[in-house]
């Protein structure tokens, strides 16, 4: 008989296999993204993936000694989100140090894949949204960032911008279901993004207990300011519509890493992302929150995972 650690029930899932059928599913919200933005958005996208490849091969082959396991597709998809979350007029080289700090500080610095304690895609953001504001809040106008044009594109204000700033534009639904605004261009589509979160459900890449309970919250918290006759309050509908909600609650709180095991501490997880969300679009200083509250309860995770545990057969329970 051999012994050896669980797990011990085994399926066909995979770790390449789990990433590529994430790449399958941003594949409508980059087509959107393309047509939108054309040639702006081709470019940073490249960009961020040979970044973020170059990087995990160099940590590996020089400075860990390890082998190569860009074969996961790990690193790819790090790159792939990165630059969704990227305006598509972003000078290319602030794009190489967001995917440099993507994979070198947020995912390498604490061993690699399963080991990082934070989503490696928003670290960069992050990071750069912090060092370059004006760069990463100059978003490309639709339609205007077309093949021929790049970093000179026609550019202008997010619908989240200007509600920060107390300008109440809202956009027309058709616009914002199909892409049609300003934003990162991965972010603009909602209809592109719940498809590709219809095909992770029905392949179980993941569940719906984080993106849903993301939803529901920003919903509800949005809702009742809405109700409530807040200053610049909008329909709780277009804060679901618009920034990188849609995306973040599908591609990015999702990640298997960083979020908690437990279907009840995903709940609570998906809770937490909203209600920060919400507080940071309502009232704090940035007009869109999404990737500071995902970093955020990516640290409470092993909090979460500590007290939010599966019931274990066989224990004896003291009375």
């Amino acid at each position: 008989m051999i012994v050896s650690p669980s797990p011990h029930i085994h399926n066909n899932d995979s770790v390449r296999k789990d990433m590529l059928n994430v790449l399958i599913a941003l594949i409508p919200a980059y087509l959107v993204a393309l047509y939108y933005f054309g040639f702006g958005a081709l470019c940073v996208s490249l960009i961020a993936i040979a970044s973020c490849l170059l990087c995990e091969w160099l940590i590996q082959k020089f400075l860990l000694k390890k082998p190569c396991s860009l074969g996961n597709c790990s690193a790819l998809l790090t790159g792939v989100l990165l630059s969704f979350n990227l305006p598509s007029n972003l000078d290319w080289w602030i794009v190489v140090i967001g995917a440099f700090v993507a994979i070198g500080i947020g995912k390498m610095t604490f061993g690699g894949l399963g080991n990082n304690p934070f989503n490696p895609a928003l670290v960069g953001r992050v990071f750069l949204l912090v060092s370059f504001p004006a760069q990463m809040t100059t978003w490309p106008r639709p339609l205007q960032g077309n093949w021929m044009r790049y970093t000179d594109a026609e550019t202008g204000a997010t619908f989240l911008s200007k509600l920060n700033e107390g300008i109440i534009e809202i956009p027309k639904y058709t616009d914002m279901l199909f892409g049609n605004i300003g934003g990162s261009f991965g972010e603009v589509s909602a209809i592109a993004l719940l498809v590709g979160f219809i095909y992770l459900l029905c392949t179980k890449t993941i569940t719906w207990h984080i993106p849903v309970s993301i939803i529901i919250t920003v919903f509800a918290f949005t809702g009742i300011y809405y109700l409530c006759g807040g200053n610049n309050a909008v329909s709780p509908c277009v804060h679901l519509l618009t920034g990188g909600l849609l995306l973040g609650a599908i591609f990015m709180a999702t990640d298997y890493v960083t979020s908690p095991m437990t279907k009840c501490g995903q709940l609570i997880y998906g809770i937490g992302i909203g209600v920060i969300t919400s507080v940071i679009r309502l009232w704090g200083a940035y007009p869109e929150g999404m990737s500071f509250a995902i970093l955020i309860m990516n640290a409470v995770t092993p909090l979460i995972n500590h007290y939010v545990k599966p019931h274990r057969f066989g224990e004896v329970v003291k009375k």
